[in-house]
């Protein structure tokens, strides 16, 4: 199947711009839906990438924003619930509206972003609340080529993930963890991208739910010493006890910024680790952590980005 043009739902947040990034190289006109344009404004340099104002809770809007789109990706997710924006609305009923919309413009493929660990019966509602998205693109089968992709903790350059922990690193001699030991296998959002680039139209994907992981499990006190070390810091590590953890967790969800949930804290306690090796359908070996982290913590890492972009334009 030829895709010649790709509408990405959540395309202004962390894995949208770096899908973006790579499918703009290959001529593919993208359609980048975002409800605040000056966060998606730095996509607007990237040839072929076209940015529309849209609701994606909006059934009428996505069926307009996908009209003349061969594919359609849905990364829209959130960690931390709020007033505005809840786990039911975002990772089931947002699933479910995009497949409907997917339905009434013709789309061909859709790609929908899960999560490691989502099982109805996970032991966090962020985990419960992606199996039920899973489910409603499911349904679909048989009419909409589908494919769900259920990464482990994605990193890389501008990541709310690996760059907290060096600013932890950075400022406290002491770091107190909660889920000290939780163990996660984190993958580079560049390789991600380049799987879901690399399955839009090729019907071996469809149907299909891909588990991506990095090559290295590693718990999260190692991964936090790995941040200080690469950042020449050496804090110390304290684990918290279960019943301190979730005080403290009580603690900040309440604080501006949301640090840490007690849901977040419920989903650690499945271990975001892959079951089976890196899909080697997709042609390529995971990045690990000790060739991108050192670079992008460094700051260098948009320089190189661009670079790659560049190169791959002149190809």
């Amino acid at each position: 199947m030829d895709i010649s043009s790709v509408c990405i739902v959540g395309g202004s947040g962390f894995v949208g711009r770096a899908l973006a990034e790579q499918l703009a190289p290959r001529g593919i006109g993208v359609r980048v839906i975002t409800r605040n344009r000056p966060r998606a404004m730095p996509l607007a340099v990237l040839p072929t990438v076209e940015i529309v104002v849209a609701d994606p809770h909006d059934t009428g809007s996505l069926a307009r924003a996908f009209e003349n789109m061969d594919a359609v990706v849905n990364l829209v997710g959130i960690l931390h619930e709020g007033r505005r924006q809840t786990f039911e609305s975002c990772h089931v009923e947002l699933p479910a509206r995009v497949v409907e919309a997917c339905h009434s413009a013709g789309v061909q493929h859709l790609v929908h972003m899960s999560s490691l660990g989502a099982s109805d019966s996970g032991p966090s509602a962020y985990l419960r609340s992606k199996a039920a998205g899973e489910a409603a693109v499911r349904r679909t089968a048989g009419i909409l080529p589908f494919t769900i992709f259920r990464p482990s903790v994605i990193y890389g350059a501008g990541d709310s993930f690996l760059n907290r922990f060096a600013t932890f690193a950075r400022w406290f001699p002491v770091i107190p963890m909660p889920a000290a030991d939780a163990r996660v296998q984190p993958i580079w959002v560049e390789d991600v991208a380049r799987c879901m680039a690399g399955c839009l139209g090729d019907a071996r994907h469809f149907g299909r739910a891909w588990e991506l992981c990095g090559p290295q499990a590693i718990s999260l006190a190692d991964l936090q010493r790995f941040v200080a070390r690469t950042l020449g810091r050496d804090p110390a590590i304290v684990a918290l006890p279960g019943a301190v953890a979730s005080l403290q967790a009580f603690v900040l969800e309440h604080l501006p910024g949301k640090l840490l949930t007690r849901d977040n804290l419920r989903s650690l306690e499945a271990d975001a680790t892959c079951s089976q090796p890196f899909p080697e359908i997709f042609g390529f070996k995971p990045s690990p952590l000790e060739a991108v982290v050192p670079e992008y913590l460094a700051g260098t890492a948009a320089r190189a980005r661009y670079a790659r972009y560049r190169q791959g334009v002149g190809r």
